[in-house]
């Protein structure tokens, strides 16, 4: 951190001068005050749902949110749209959905099914920044779930090519074995996602990764008890990195409300204990980035009942001020915020113009009062469905304004006309 003037010419951060560098003639100089110019964040985990399900979501919608937010690049997962981003086809259809309502820059990542290894190359020349897989039932018919043997075989493919896979790690039979109640009580729920089921996944994961030599990331990584058997994998020299996100951050079990579904999401918001284990991981490095796993629906999905319930939070708008007043709360500072949030998911993806705030980068920026609060009204937010976990609370750190290749596209919450451009991995 410190005072300093940031040169952009052509969208393109120039130079990092210091702060009583002479403004060179003609320039057109932006002061901020006291606020914080920090890199534009990038999300990697990211469900926009468009087309298909745009009644949950959409890329208008979404990518104003990110803005909103101090987001300027995502990456769209491949669901929950119709159709799913798993043939280059489908890649094509959602990237002519998305090409006039991106406020911000968009990405894609691919989806690996049971039936569709052939389809992983071709999508990977199409320029997907790697590909999605789960180990459990996904909630949606059109995105089925790999055993381990589709598994090997999905991750030898994309090793040939050195590309990702990214992982929804719960195992299915600790899933099955689980107690399975419906009703309001979180309770039930909690015990029907128990953390054996992620801890058994990552295991099997990082089991194939080392006999595959293959690139894999642990998604929402919500069981703390997989972080030794994690850092032990990352000394061995396993290529394998994992990311965490707010609820699991800043939310906690004890404090969700019996019937209260606008916290369900799978793997499940666990205990303060875990919580705490879990910021340890992050300060020890055992896991590399938060991402907001931005996951909507309709507000009629999230019925009272636990297990019928749409599971996933909305938090493109919140994940900034969420993660930084627990952060701030517990010692860390506004640097480690950015490793997290910015810096580590490009390098996550490869967005070698993404997350840091130095010459030949893209001039992307969020400006941030760190020290000025606000209280969390559902009204103000910029998703399609404005339900959210984070209704009522108090966070440290306003957005104040956002910049996309030097360009301001939100100010105080007003939002431009969309700007953002589809990325492609290889260009």
């Amino acid at each position: 951190m410190r005072a300093a003037s940031v040169a952009v010419s052509g969208g393109t951060i120039a130079a990092v001068w210091p702060h009583d560098a002479e403004v060179p003639a003609g320039a057109r100089l932006e002061d901020v005050g006291d606020d914080v110019v920090l890199p534009g964040l990038v999300d990697t985990h990211v469900h926009v749902n468009d087309p298909g399900r745009t009644e949950w979501e959409g890329f208008w919608t979404a990518t104003r949110a990110a803005a909103a937010g101090g987001i300027t690049t995502l990456l769209d997962m491949p669901l929950n749209s119709l159709p799913p981003t798993t043939t280059v086809d489908h890649l094509r259809v959602k990237q002519d959905v998305a090409r006039a309502k991106a406020h911000i820059d968009v990405g894609f990542w691919g989806g690996a099914l049971p039936d569709n290894v052939k389809d992983l190359r071709p999508l990977h020349d199409a320029g997907v920044y790697g590909f999605k897989c789960f180990l459990s039932p996904s909630g949606v018919e059109e995105f089925p779930q790999l055993d381990q043997d589709q598994l090997a075989a999905s991750l030898a493919e994309i090793a040939g090519f050195g590309g990702l896979m990214i992982v929804h790690a719960e195992d299915p039979h600790h899933l099955a074995a689980a107690p399975q109640k419906n009703g309001v009580k979180y309770a039930d729920f909690l015990a029907s996602r128990p953390r054996d089921a992620e801890n058994t996944a990552i295991e099997n994961l990082i089991n194939q990764a080392r006999r595959l030599g293959a690139r894999v990331h642990v998604l929402h990584l919500s069981s703390s008890d997989a972080l030794p058997l994690i850092a032990a994998a990352k000394a061995e020299g396993v290529k394998v990195t994992v990311e965490s996100c707010p609820h699991f951050l800043t939310l906690t079990a004890e404090e969700i409300p019996d019937g209260a579904t606008e916290f369900k999401c799978c793997p499940p918001i666990r205990e303060a204990s875990n919580q705490d284990a879990l910021w340890q991981g992050l300060a020890d490095g055992t896991i590399d980035c938060i991402v907001s796993d931005h996951s909507p629906s309709t507000a009629d999905l999230k019925t009272p009942d636990f297990a019928s319930a749409w599971g996933g939070i909305s938090s493109l708008q919140l994940g900034l001020p969420a993660i930084w007043t627990e952060a701030r709360r517990r010692g860390h500072t506004l640097e480690d915020v950015v490793r997290w949030m910015s810096e580590a998911p490009a390098r996550l993806a490869g967005l070698t113009r993404k997350g840091a705030i130095e010459a030949g980068r893209d001039a992307d920026f969020a400006v941030l009062a760190p020290d000025a609060t606000f209280t969390v009204d559902p009204a103000e937010l910029q998703h399609r469905n404005r339900v959210t976990a984070y209704a009522g609370k108090t966070l440290h750190g306003v957005v104040t304004s956002t910049w996309l290749r030097g360009e301001r596209i939100n100010d105080n919450g007003s939002l431009s006309e969309p700007t953002g451009r589809l990325l492609e991995r290889n260009n």
